[in-house]
C-alpha cells in the first residue's frame, strides 16, 4: 500500500482529495502548509507528496529539495505555461490544475508512484551490473564456505527467516545481501538495522514507528523501518541486543504478519522476510532469561554459520588480493603489491577482528606505503598469534595469560641461544629490523652475536 502526503491550506481540498485517494486503496496523511508537514512528518518515509503550489509560508515546491527521493506533485490554480515550467524545473515530479477531474489525478498519481517503482528497479539493476564481487562479495573457496554458497542458493528463493551466526566482521550483513538479492524480492527494499546501534529508548519507535503524540517528542507520525521494508527484507544484525519489549513486538509481525505503530489502536499488515544475525549464543542468552526462547525458536528456522577468518585457509590471502585491488582503485594510488614476508604474515595472524579487520589493515597499508611494495609492518601484524596454526611448534604454548609482547619477550629468550636473528625472525613472522626494534623498546637483550650481524 502506497503511502500519500497531501498538503494544502484549504481543509476541504485536503478532506476531499484524502477520500479519494484512500478509497482507491492508498494511505493519506495531511497537513496544511509545508512547515507543518515538515514538523509533523519525515518526508522520505512516503511513497509520493501532492502539494498545492500556494501555500502560506513556503510555496509547496520547497518541499521538493526536503523530499529526499520521494516525488512531489504540484498543484495549481494558475494553470499557466510558467508555473507548471516553473514546479518542473524545480523537480516537481509533474503538476495538475486546479480545479481537477478525479479520474485524471488517479492516473497521475499511479504513473509517478511506477515511474518512481520502475527507478528503483532500474537502480537496483545498475548496482547489480557494477559489481565485481560474485555473492554480494562473498569470497572463499575453503570448505566452510563452498557449504555455506550451497545453502544461500538453496534458501534465498523462499521466504523463510534466517538467521545468520559468526563473529564481528565475518561479513553477516554480505550473506543476508545475498540472500536478498538472489531471492524473489530483489527489486524490493532491503533495510539493513543494527540493533545494537539504536538506543534502546528508541529502538522500538525506529523498528516499529510511532503516531503523532504517542510519547514525548513524538510531534508527528513516523514510519518504522518494518514498514518500509514491506514487500523486501529486514535484516536486523545483532539481534542479540534488542530489548525484551522490542522482542515482544518483533515476535507478533513474525507470528501475525503486521505490525503496530507506538500509540496506533490498529495494526497494519506487512509482508516482510526477516534477516537475523548475531555473534552471541542467542540459545544461552534464552536459557538465562535474557532473549525471549519463542523469539528464538521463530528465528531459529534456518541457520547459517559464518567462519572466522582464521579458519578460512587460503582465502586469507585471495580475499587480501581483492581487497587491495579495491582499495588502489578508491583512493587512485600506485599498483601496490605484498611482500612475501607480508603473505606470510596474513596467514600466520589469529585476525580477532576477522575480515573488517583485514580491510582495515590493507587500506592503512595502502594510505602509508612509500614504495610498491606492502610489508608486515605497515599491516601492523608482524608476528603470529599464540593460537596461530603456523606459530612455532615450540611457541605454541607460552605461560598462560601472557600478552603478545610477553609472548614476544619469552620466544626470544628461550630460543635466542639456538637460533640465529634470521632464524628468530622467521619464527615470528617479521622482519629482522622489526625484531631488532623490539629488541630495543623492550630491552632484550642479545645473548651471542650473530656473525650475519644487523
Amino acid at each position: 500500500m502506497s503511502y500519500i502526503l497531501v498538503v494544502d491550506d484549504e481543509a476541504v481540498i485536503r478532506a476531499g482529495l484524502k477520500r479519494l485517494l484512500e478509497r482507491n486503496g492508498y494511505e493519506v496523511a495531511e497537513a496544511g502548509s509545508v512547515d507543518e508537514a515538515l514538523a509533523q512528518y519525515s518526508l522520505d518515509g512516503f511513497d509520493l507528496i501532492i502539494s498545492d503550489l500556494r501555500l502560506p509560508g513556503q510555496p509547496g515546491t520547497a518541499l521538493i529539495s526536503r523530499s529526499g527521493s520521494t516525488p512531489v506533485l504540484i498543484m495549481t490554480s494558475f494553470a499557466s505555461i510558467r508555473s507548471a515550467v516553473d514546479a518542473v524545473r524545480a523537480g516537481a515530479a509533474d503538476y495538475i490544475a486546479k480545479p481537477f477531474d478525479h479520474d485524471d489525478m488517479l492516473l497521475t498519481v499511479d504513473r509517478i508512484l511506477r515511474e518512481r517503482l520502475l527507478q528503483r528497479q532500474n537502480a537496483a539493476l545498475r548496482q547489480d551490473m557494477a559489481k565485481v564481487r560474485p555473492d554480494s562479495g562473498i569470497i572463499g573457496s575453503c570448505q566452510a564456505m563452498q557449504e555455506l554458497h550451497r545453502r544461500i542458493a538453496r534458501v534465498a528463493p523462499l521466504n523463510t527467516t534466517v538467521l545468520i551466526l559468526g563473529e564481528s566482521g565475518t561479513g553477516k550483513e554480505l550473506v543476508a545481501r545475498a540472500l536478498h538479492e538472489q531471492g524473489p524480492r530483489a527489486n524490493a527494499p532491503l533495510i539493513s538495522v543494527n540493533c545494537a546501534a539504536i538506543p534502546e529508548s528508541l529502538i522500538e519507535s525506529e523498528l516499529f514507528g510511532h503516531e503523532k503524540g504517542a510519547f514525548t517528542g513524538a510531534q508527528g507520525l513516523r514510519k518504522g523501518l518494518v514498514e518500509a521494508a514491506d514487500g523486501g527484507s529486514l535484516f536486523l544484525d545483532e539481534i542479540g541486543e534488542l530489548p525484551l519489549e522490542a522482542q515482544a513486538r518483533l515476535l507478533r509481525l513474525l507470528q501475525e504478519r503486521e505490525v503496530r505503530r507506538l500509540g496506533a489502536t490498529q495494526s497494519r499488515k506487512v509482508d516482510v522476510r526477516l534477516i537475523a544475525a548475531t555473534h552471541r549464543n542467542l540459545k544461552h542468552l534464552a536459557s538465562v532469561g535474557l532473549f525471549r526462547e519463542d523469539l528464538y525458536f521463530r528465528l531459529n528456522v534456518v541457520e547459517l554459520a559464518l567462519p572466522p577468518l582464521r579458519e578460512r585457509g587460503s582465502d586469507i590471502l585471495e580475499i587480501a588480493h581483492s581487497m587491495l585491488k579495491r582499495t588502489i582503485e578508491r583512493f587512485g594510488s600506485q599498483p601496490l603489491s605484498f611482500s612475501t614476508c607480508a603473505l606470510e604474515a596474513m596467514n600466520s595472524y589469529h585476525w580477532p577482528g576477522n575480515i573488517r579487520e583485514l580491510e582495515n589493515a590493507i587500506e592503512r597499508a595502502v594510505i602509508l606505503s612509500e614504495t610498491d611494495v606492502i610489508t608486515p609492518e605497515l599491516l601492523a601484524i608482524d608476528f603470529p598469534h599464540p593460537d596461530s596454526g603456523n606459530a612455532p611448534e615450540d611457541a605454541l604454548d607460552p605461560p598462560a595469560g601472557l600478552s603478545l609482547e610477553d609472548y614476544f619477550q619469552h620466544f626470544v629468550l628461550e630460543h635466542q641461544d639456538q637460533m640465529s636473528e634470521t632464524e628468530l625472525a622467521q619464527k615470528l613472522g617479521i622482519s629482522r629490523k622489526t625484531l631488532w626494534e623490539r629488541r630495543q623498546r623492550l630491552g632484550i637483550p642479545r645473548r651471542r652475536q650473530s656473525s650475519e650481524g644487523l
